[in-house]
């Protein structure tokens, strides 16, 4: 054989063998909506490199598509309720954060909140039973031998099918209820000092009374945690296992947590080894637009286009709202392409185009974009960042008004208020991120600082999946936080012993003082007599 030819064959085998021996199975938790677009860009990922992938989904599932993601299988397992009545659900959740919210009192949301949560929880139960409680399916997963289990932490039920398959598990997400599960079950660091609280709307420099409300903010989000979810959630875990347990003690036992944010998003904050910051791994360079979309955009001419969406979730708004962006929007110069599947708006000018789908990352990517007008969910903030376009952000719930709060602090976006917002308001936001160039500056500044990393995110997302599934897990990298108690996590007792001892040292201190002074006082006394 030709010795360069034999060269060839040996690096040809020694790859394919590489490839063989990389090759994993991956099991993932259903999640749903704009959790679903971020975690498919990984699966699929996955797959290129070899992986198998198999998503467990519930029949009733109103948005994950395996058949349009490549190379990823599905295993359907059966729920008690149909699709239809699962959207409602989620509808119902949103309509409440959306538009009822505002107007209630702290008392009457907490009572709402509660109501809605149960139900949801409830809902929830029964996806988890459609596995935990299916001897069969369990059986032929564990057959299948997978290597690693994917999730997200806001779909309760990965960790006890982790358990039961006896399987690493790894979190993928952005927040988790005001970052409280991280905190407490992640051991995630967050001093109340200057990391504060998701939902607080603060930047990490907070006035002393910024930092009072912060550290009464965190004690009581904890007790409403254990209120709503450990409540609800402890009980059902310990049934499934056998013994008793909590959601926090199953979560804590996550491998890595893959943060979807990055230093151009987060303020500089402590973290731990198994936290690995991932933001924006779904961006990537702009596509060429449909013939139509791209004929509309260089009708703009120099004042170019304003690209508006309210994400996957939000399809449609009131007739009042509706009409109110869009008489904002008929007042700019610019174009504008807008997603929205809703009634048209009696006030859309001629100079606004409705989509029932646009595609946001081509169309931020476009050189005729000036602005970017978003309800502030992740996926599209970072596409924002990838191809510097400043934000007029219109926060609705979840981790909305956090994120939008990052992008303000960071002198990329103007942000009002959904509830409050009038035409006007919306057109000065618009006109003051186009027109003033600091905006522009600081969005490419975001954006340079995002492209200048060692490894791209979605490099470093496939990397610690492939570590988890050669090591068999990544222990070396899990604090010994978790197996602490609150109060030793806190120093309290080694603080109560101190006080303790330090109590001790005085009160013997101030005995020995009395019984000298008092020996003193007898000599001197008996000395003045005999005299």
């Amino acid at each position: 054989m030709v010795p360069g030819l034999w060269m060839i064959s040996t690096v040809f085998l020694h790859f394919c063998l590489m490839q063989s021996t990389m090759s994993g199975r991956v099991l993932v938790w259903y999640v749903e909506h704009s959790h679903w677009i971020n975690i498919k860009t990984i699966l699929e990922e996955l797959t290129t490199r070899g992986h198998n992938v198999t998503v467990l989904l519930h029949t009733a599932s109103p948005s994950i598509q395996c058949n349009q993601a490549k190379g990823i299988q599905a295993e359907f397992f059966k729920v008690p309720f149909s699709k239809e009545f699962f959207t409602e659900m989620i509808d119902d959740l949103l309509n409440f954060w959306i538009y009822d919210a505002a107007s209630l009192s702290s008392v009457q949301f907490v009572w709402k909140f509660r109501q809605i949560f149960n139900r949801v929880a409830n809902v929830t139960k029964q996806i988890c039973d459609g596995v935990l409680r299916n001897k069969e399916l369990l059986e032929k997963l564990k057959q299948q031998r997978f290597d690693v289990i994917l999730a997200d932490p806001l779909f309760f039920g990965s960790e006890m099918i982790a358990e039961h398959l006896d399987l690493p598990f790894i979190y993928t997400l952005r927040f988790s209820f005001g970052s409280t599960i991280e905190r407490l079950c992640g051991q995630m660091p967050s001093p109340p000092s200057y990391v504060p609280g998701a939902c607080l709307q603060y930047t990490d420099r907070m006035t002393f009374i910024e930092r009072l409300k912060n550290l009464l903010f965190y004690m009581s989000q904890d007790f409403l945690f254990y209120e709503f979810i450990f409540s609800q959630w402890n009980p059902y875990f310990s049934e499934i296992k056998g013994r008793p347990t909590s959601l926090c003690e199953m979560m804590g036992k996550a491998e890595i947590w893959l943060i979807r944010t990055y230093w151009d998003f987060e303020f500089p904050r402590p973290y731990l080894p198994n936290f690995q910051f991932v933001g924006g791994l779904h961006c990537r360079p702009a596509k060429a637009l449909p013939e139509d979309m791209e004929e509309f955009a260089q009708s703009s001419g120099d004042h170019g286009i304003v690209v508006l969406t309210f994400g996957s979730m939000i399809k449609n708004l009131t007739r009042e709202k509706a009409n109110l962006i869009a008489s904002a929007l008929g007042q700019i110069p610019q174009k504008v392409l807008w997603r929205y599947s809703g009634e048209t708006p009696e006030t859309l000018a001629p100079n606004t185009r409705l989509y029932n789908w646009i595609p946001q990352n081509d169309l931020l990517g476009h050189p005729k974009t000036r602005a970017f007008i978003t309800h502030g969910g992740t996926n599209g903030i970072y596409e924002a960042i990838y191809h510097g376009i400043p934000m007029v952000g219109i926060p609705m719930f979840g981790d909305q008004p956090d994120n939008m709060v990052h992008m303000k602090a960071k002198g990329a976006a103007v942000v009002v208020n959904f509830n409050t917002m009038t035409s006007q308001d919306l057109v000065d936001a618009l006109n003051t991120v186009i027109n003033n160039p600091t905006y522009k500056e600081s969005a490419m500044k975001l954006s340079r600082i995002h492209h200048d990393q060692p490894v791209k995110p979605l490099d470093t997302a496939v990397f610690w999946i492939e570590f988890v599934m050669r090591h068999k897990g990544a222990k070396h990298l899990r604090p010994a936080a978790h197996n602490l108690t609150w109060y030793q996590y806190h120093c309290l007792d080694v603080i109560a012993f101190l006080l303790v001892c330090i109590l001790t040292s005085v009160i013997i201190t101030y005995k020995c003082c009395i019984f000298s002074f008092r020996k003193c006082f007898k000599r001197s006394l008996k000395k003045s007599k005999r005299e």
